[in-house]
């Protein structure tokens, strides 16, 4: 990635934040494996400011879509309190294996972190573990796949992918949940982060910013029937469970994605 085309991927931008659709394959941060990293590019989006802005949340390497930074200090606290009080909504396109049991629905499972070895984790369902809540809406199925809307209401590492698999259809292309199944229809993580909301300023309206779908998904999601030739969604409804009670607070410690 240059610093070009970093630029080319906000999606929204003032004094305070910035939105910024993060391309599929590229860490955030840094982390175990090295190489390139997104924040590597932060100085190109500093726009005069005296330090380049800093992450607001993460997603995970693989998956795409709407990521926020703060361009400040306050704005990074502030920010962060939004999503730890779970006032910011943030909706995702997934291609699915299978189909949900039902055609939209709330997944109530805690996860935990399982370590093996120094360098081998991953999270499962467990019972003791950490309030974990998901709500999901099937867009579009066909035979064997199916496209759903999901609004993670924690923000748990890995959450979306656990709960999916958790539900007995696993994101196509997460070999860590869904196994060779999940790899068989496509190497990439169908993952998308397409719609952030961020009620930031009290007197204004909230921030909302969407993310175009990535090249990677644009196959299946057409074949499913989920977009048109251009690209454009269809057949999407308001985001899922937006009537239904909120989810219990919980600390926005990870990546739901």
């Amino acid at each position: 990635m240059t610093d070009e085309d970093l630029l080319s991927r906000i999606l929204f931008r003032d004094g305070s934040i910035l939105v910024i659709d993060k391309p599929a394959g590229i860490p955030v941060h840094a982390g175990f494996g090295g190489g390139e990293t997104l924040d590597q590019h932060f100085p190109a989006l500093q726009f005069g400011l005296p330090n380049p802005p800093q992450l607001a949340h993460r997603l995970d390497k693989d998956t795409s879509g709407c990521l926020t930074l703060g361009r400040h200090r306050r704005a990074v606290r502030e920010l962060g309190e939004l999503f730890a009080s779970q006032k910011v909504s943030k909706t995702y396109l997934a291609v699915v294996l299978g189909r949900p049991p039902e055609a939209a629905g709330r997944i109530d499972a805690p996860l935990a972190k399982l370590v093996h070895e120094k360098r081998s984790w991953w999270m499962k369902v467990d019972a003791s573990g950490q309030p974990s809540v998901t709500d999901y809406r099937v867009v579009a199925a066909g035979e064997r796949l199916s496209v759903v809307d999901l609004n993670p209401r924690t923000g748990r590492t890995h959450q979306l992918r656990v709960h999916m698999a958790h539900l007995g259809c696993p994101i196509v292309g997460d070999g860590l949940y869904g196994g060779d199944a999940a790899r068989a229809v496509d190497r990439n993580l169908h993952l998308h982060a397409r719609e952030i909301v961020i009620p930031y300023y009290k007197k204004r309206p909230p921030i909302v910013a969407a993310a175009p779908v990535p090249d990677h998904m644009r196959r299946l999601l057409f074949r499913l029937g989920a977009i048109d030739g251009d690209g454009r969604l269809l057949h999407l409804g308001p985001p899922a469970g937006e009537e239904d009670v909120p989810a219990p607070a919980a600390s926005e410690e990870g990546s739901p994605s």
